[in-house]
């Protein structure tokens, strides 16, 4: 998680939209999202955000954000667990 992160994923939250076609990096997990609404909400500083997550590790995520991102997969194959 980073800064610029951080104010992307509060841009979308306001509604801003992006003109991305794929997004990767950290996934905010519940507890880490409640953090990013606490911030936003103004009810913690940014410094007590980093605090908070600093010893939080999120999962990975891509995001395919258009038709056009989505295109350019191709399906492989599946295994039944």
């Amino acid at each position: 998680m980073t800064e610029e992160w951080l104010e992307f994923v509060v841009a979308c939250r306001r509604g801003k939209e992006h003109d991305y076609d794929i997004v990767e990096g950290p996934m905010a997990d519940d507890q880490i999202w409640d953090y990013v609404e606490d911030y936003i909400a103004g009810k913690i500083s940014k410094a007590a955000f980093w605090e908070l997550v600093k010893f939080k590790y999120p999962t990975h995520q891509i995001v395919f954000c258009t038709e056009a991102a989505l295109s350019t997969l191709t399906f492989e194959g599946s295994v039944t667990l």
